[in-house]
């Protein structure tokens, strides 16, 4: 296993209080599989955190709540317990409170926390933990030995956050990289699937939905009305689905929330789409975009430094143009945009005489 020569003689502890849902939660439900039945891995978890059912022998864990006071207990756990043989995987952004005996790596995938992004559009307390989550980021650097990202992108940012001082090493895993290809494999035609769009992600600022909305109302001004998947939880995001339903009754878009699905699902979900369409503005990885090529979708996606990193999608747009979006979509979809009407100068001074009280 290549994990063991990372840990050598030591434990891998596996440090991921903060991690329970959405993409981390399915890359950490990897980990625990890769080392089902070594007596070697050591967790720290979200008591939110669900464990696979597939894995029969899941490691010593040692369940965290999700408070202040339980946190900074297991902060302490870990300086106490971590040695020099071992290894400790931060596996939810943030560097040890403590400088660790143990060989310490951090793997961050949130790219909020060393972007210099705004975080308007979040509620107010989000804000405060993201930047509380930064700080402590910035202040502890000096507790890490390597940081692990999983894009070049995403590891020329750490590189600036951390002003060069700390080596960053990119290491892209998912669950089942089988299948992965950068160009799409050719996809059934579109009579096989039951949707035309999909968009596997939560309801972030940043995974920007409501641009992606106003590109479908402008279609269906053109006459155009392509069916969109999404998959958003209804209560977390509760005012985005209210306005989804309004524009849905206003605009006659035919746009479905599947809720939040299971990872099953959701490439379930791919398997009966005709592309995939992710018009995020920023991301550390962008796992939907990697299982959609594995189900041989076509990608329609922003053009941005992240999707590049790990595909090369059949149609790209500008994230923040709602006409940009829909006309990929239209590209994708055969619709072409019609040519310029162009005038010579006589025809520009002519179209300008009808308009107007003097003759041409």
């Amino acid at each position: 296993m290549r994990l063991s020569k990372l840990m050598g003689p030591g434990k891998l502890i596996v440090h991921a209080v903060n991690v329970h849902q959405g993409g981390g939660k399915s890359l950490l439900w990897s980990i625990i599989r890769a080392m089902a039945g070594s007596n070697l891995a050591v967790y720290l978890l979200d008591s939110r955190m669900t464990l696979p059912e597939d894995v029969p022998e899941r490691g010593a864990i040692k369940w965290v709540q999700p408070s202040i006071f339980q946190r900074m207990s297991a902060e302490g756990w870990l300086a106490r317990n971590a040695t020099p043989e071992d290894t400790v995987l931060c596996f939810g952004n943030l560097p040890p409170l403590f400088k660790l005996r143990a060989r310490t790596l951090v793997f961050v995938h949130n790219r909020y926390l060393i972007d210099d992004v705004g975080l308007d559009g979040f509620p107010i307390w989000v804000r405060l933990r993201l930047s509380i989550e930064r700080l402590w980021l910035s202040l502890m650097m000096a507790h890490v030995d390597d940081f692990v990202v999983q894009t070049p992108t995403m590891k020329r940012l750490v590189t600036r956050k951390s002003g060069g001082r700390i080596p960053v090493r990119v290491l892209p895993f998912m669950a089942e990289p089988n299948g992965y290809a950068r160009s799409a494999v050719k996809p059934l035609s579109p009579s096989d699937k039951e949707h035309d769009f999909v968009y596997v992600a939560t309801g972030e600022p940043h995974k920007n939905h409501r641009c992606l909305l106003e590109a479908w109302c402008l279609l269906a001004e053109d006459g155009l009305f392509p069916s969109l998947c999404l998959t958003l939880d209804a209560t977390r995001f509760a005012s985005l689905c209210d306005d989804i339903e309004t524009l849905r009754q206003y605009h006659r878009i035919k746009v479905t929330n599947f809720g939040e699905l299971t990872h099953m699902d959701v490439l379930a979900l791919f398997r009966k789409a005709n592309a995939a369409i992710y018009p995020s503005t920023f991301e550390s990885f962008g796992l939907p975009l990697l299982e959609a090529r594995q189900a041989g979708l076509p990608v329609l996606a922003s053009e941005m430094d992240y999707v590049r990193d790990v595909l090369d999608p059949e149609q790209t747009f500008d994230p923040d143009s709602a006409l940009s979006i829909a006309r990929a979509v239209k590209r994708f979809m055969g619709n072409e945009e019609p040519a310029l009407p162009l005038l010579d100068a006589k025809g520009f001074l002519e179209r300008l005489s009808e308009q107007c009280e003097w003759e041409f």
